[in-house]
């Protein structure tokens, strides 16, 4: 899951090389942590958040199909 989000993610910004994701897990729920240089954190977030919702509407279906849980933030 870790990678599938940072490619998405790399897809999305201009400065690749500033795409760190991070992961943690807590009471049976993965967390993963997006941190993006300070221009690109709008192109992750998309108009009205519709790129983050999608993002973490994909963790939730691969979830879903490993039968985990995956909570995706966007750290500022």
């Amino acid at each position: 899951m870790l990678e599938l989000v940072t490619y998405i993610v790399e897809q999305l910004v201009d400065d690749k090389s500033a795409v760190n994701v991070t992961s943690e897990e807590a009471d049976g729920v993965t967390t993963l942590t997006v941190h993006v240089a300070e221009n690109d954190v709008g192109k992750v977030i998309g108009k009205q958040g519709k790129i983050a919702m999608s993002i973490r509407a994909l963790a939730k279906a691969v979830g879903a199909k490993e039968g985990k849980r995956y909570n995706v933030e966007i750290a500022d």
